[in-house]
């Protein structure tokens, strides 16, 4: 039983959306660093999808933590922001950091579909 204003126990699949979350939004900063060292009109259209998927990661990421009703929505566009930031730098196969930022954002958005689904 819990005391009253305290939140419930945190499933792991929320524990480990969580965590996926946190990690993408490192990942994605890391990476609009290197983009802004790169430069050139390519990489602000990755810039884009990394601002994106970084502040919906975060906010996900946050929503879930404080147990929000709305967490499975965001769960949702965030699984969808990371998609689309895994295809734009999926756009520089050959650029490691590009590559490592894809893998976390595929890793997230799995766990944010399967999350979407859960009852928070």
């Amino acid at each position: 039983m819990t005391q009253p204003g305290t939140l419930p126990a945190m499933s792991k699949e929320m524990q480990d959306c969580i965590d996926a979350c946190m990690s993408c939004h490192a990942v994605c900063e890391e990476t609009m660093s290197s983009c802004m060292q790169m430069g050139g009109q390519p990489q602000m259209q990755i810039m884009r999808a990394l601002m994106d998927c970084a502040e919906t990661t975060r906010m996900c990421a946050d929503m879930m933590m404080r147990r929000s009703p709305m967490s499975a929505e965001m769960c949702a566009m965030c699984a969808k922001a990371c998609e689309m930031c895994a295809e734009a730098c999926m756009s520089m196969p050959d650029d490691l950091q590009m590559k490592r930022c894809a893998e976390a954002c595929r890793r997230c958005a799995e766990s944010c579909r399967t999350m979407s689904g859960a009852t928070m």
